[in-house]
């Protein structure tokens, strides 16, 4: 039995021990039942209802719950518009990578919030740092809509009723605060400790032993993975960014 056997075993194995427990971790955040994060995260959570002008304890119904998740869809969507098409000029662009064409950015934003990222760009060159960044965010915000509207679909099976439904933004910040971010950054943390890039500054030159160059491009990458694969999402930063940084780590060791 090879080394990827039993690595699918110990993955398994793993996932089953941390499912009854993560389970009813997640249980206690969305029926609002108090635990050790709250400590934590109740100031964070009042801060966006506030900010957004919302009452988390409003009951929604079905139709209520769906304005609201096209209403915040459809703002984040003008708002990631105007930064992929505007991305030469804005800030946070070392490289002075171009903005997106139109019709560009409307494919890369409609497919970033619908949560299947569809990537006709390549991620180093394609985008700068607050187009990546502002991806990162859509990356949070479609993963924790999906797990709202998941909730809420619970909800409506257990008390067999689409009237009184809970409340959609009480359950999607806190898919967002209680749930994906402590989850990214500890797994930010490991990539960024293995040596997964995580900074502002540009392309990097470095030299082989062979004396030849390459550009080695770096950015906000460590944070910006961890939020993609718990997200489930495809695209990104490293689709070709994380093969030229092994690619180039290892070259330079041999």
């Amino acid at each position: 039995m090879n080394t990827e056997v039993y690595g699918l075993i110990l993955m398994f194995i793993t996932v089953i021990v941390l499912a009854i427990p993560f389970g009813n971790y997640i249980g206690q955040v969305f029926t609002n039942k108090k635990n050790w994060t709250d400590l934590i995260f109740n100031p964070v959570d009042k801060l966006f209802y506030k900010f957004g002008g919302v009452d988390p304890t409003k009951e929604m119904t079905w139709k209520q719950h769906l304005i609201a998740l096209i209403t915040i869809n459809l703002i984040w969507f003008f708002i990631s518009m105007f930064v992929l098409t505007n991305m030469s000029w804005l800030p946070f662009n070392p490289d002075k990578n171009p903005s997106m064409t139109g019709d560009l950015a409307f494919n890369t934003t409609v497919s970033f919030i619908t949560n299947t990222n569809l990537q006709h760009y390549s991620g180093e060159t394609g985008l700068s740092y607050l187009g990546q960044l502002t991806l990162m965010l859509w990356q949070f915000i479609s993963a924790a809509c999906g797990i709202a509207i998941a909730a809420v679909v619970f909800f409506a099976m257990k008390e067999k009723t689409t009237e009184k439904l809970g409340n959609f933004y009480f359950l999607f910040v806190r898919s967002a605060t209680r749930i994906l971010f402590p989850l990214a950054l500890i797994v930010s943390i490991l990539l960024l400790f293995n040596g997964v890039p995580m900074t502002f500054e540009g392309k990097d030159i470095m030299t082989n032993l062979q004396g030849d160059t390459v550009q080695v491009s770096r950015g906000p990458v460590a944070a910006f993975v961890a939020i993609k694969q718990l997200g489930t999402n495809g695209g990104g930063f490293l689709d070709l960014t994380l093969h030229i940084h092994l690619k180039t780590r290892i070259t330079l060791l041999t």
